[in-house]
């Protein structure tokens, strides 16, 4: 079928354009053509050496493309064909494991929590397992969601991040009509949470960042519907928040900062009695500075981690993107092809000569 072009990550910060035969596909499987992929922060982690992988890896798990070859049994399983454009989860699901029938997909006994595209060694044939390159190889045991026709691809790859926002700041809490919601980091996901709790009817919803790089985020944080920002670096967000709300605390708390170890200890002294704090931002293995566990107690503060989203909730994401009802057209975004795909990932780490944008794509076809 031709030749195929991925950026392999060798090792840390040792990304190399190079090429592979796109596979042939049996009755089971797929290779899609890859439009767009959305730039995660596990990438930029992977790429620093701050999260470990099985080298030499194809990263990319927010992937967007249109199918190129599909077997007879894997387009009447996924319900897609050639030339439809669908979105890739990146965990994969044996759907018979006791973890995959109760939809739990990321325990599969099968695959577990490695096995997921963007972190499956080339060594592996065919070697396309990420959304860094023009081809990705579907597994029979992939999730594929259809893309509604209203999203081009580069704007359909906020499936993965809005997804996040969905079930981090609304499924996992429980977040309803009428809650006041704290949202811990003004990254994409944290404005993907944002979204997510206003559509889920909150009345207030504050957004924290730290420093002037996070301050044309809070100004967009603004902008897509938030009642606070708050610099925790320059103000307290407790008081800013009471002072906001006549005096309340958050009854959700979500927290999807990166490296942050104080942020825990914000999230126990926003919330409310009774509240929920969801813990979705890794520290690694920092610790968290300034946490009281006994006001966990005295509050009866129930904390949830989440590692991840699933596929029902990706359809959510879709269906209210193409809805437009927020301006997702706000977001700071920056494109490029794989050559380029390094430098985008050293801007996203916060380590170029310019802010990063909050929302970095790799179109292959650039």
């Amino acid at each position: 079928m031709g030749d195929a072009t991925a950026a392999v990550l060798h090792g840390v910060e040792d990304l190399r354009v190079e090429n592979y035969a796109v596979p042939d596909v049996g009755l089971e499987d797929a290779v899609l053509r890859v439009e767009a992929c959305g730039l995660c922060g596990t990438d930029h982690e992977l790429y620093a050496g701050h999260i470990p992988a099985p080298y030499p890896i194809v990263p990319g798990h927010e992937t967007i493309g249109v199918i190129d070859a599909i077997g007879e049994k894997a387009a009447e399983r996924w319900q897609v064909g050639v030339g439809d454009r669908v979105a890739i989860e990146c965990w994969q699901s044996c759907g018979t494991c006791e973890p995959c029938r109760s939809g739990i997909y990321r325990r599969c006994t099968r695959h577990g929590q490695t096995d997921l595209y963007g972190m499956i060694p080339t060594e592996r044939e065919p070697s396309l397992y990420g959304g860094y390159a023009t081809h990705h190889y579907l597994s029979p045991d992939s999730l594929v969601l259809p893309v509604p026709e209203e999203l081009d691809a580069v704007e359909a790859t906020l499936f993965n991040p809005l997804g996040a926002g969905i079930k981090w700041g609304v499924e996992i809490p429980g977040t309803q009509q009428g809650d006041f919601v704290a949202v811990l980091g003004p990254g994409i996901r944290g404005l993907c949470a944002l979204v997510a709790t206003r559509d889920a009817g909150a009345e207030f919803v504050a957004v924290t960042g730290f420093g002037p790089n996070d301050h044309p985020r809070l100004e967009l944080a603004l902008a897509m519907g938030a009642d606070l920002v708050v610099d925790v670096a320059e103000e307290d967000p407790v008081r800013k928040f009471r002072d906001a709300t006549g005096g309340r605390l958050a009854d959700v708390v979500v927290d999807v900062t990166a490296n942050a170890p104080t942020a825990f200890g914000q999230a126990v002294r926003l919330s409310a009695v009774d509240a929920t704090i969801v813990m979705a931002g890794v520290r690694g293995q920092k610790g968290a500075p300034d946490l009281h566990t006994d006001a966990i107690i005295w509050k009866e503060i129930t904390v949830k981690g989440a590692l991840g989203v699933d596929a029902p909730v990706y359809r959510k994401a879709l269906e209210l993107l193409a809805a437009r009802r927020f301006p997702f057209e706000l977001l700071t975004r920056r494109e490029v092809g794989l050559a380029d795909t390094a430098e985008l990932l050293t801007s996203m780490a916060g380590k170029g000569s310019e802010p990063p944008p909050v929302h970095g794509v790799i179109v292959p076809g650039l």
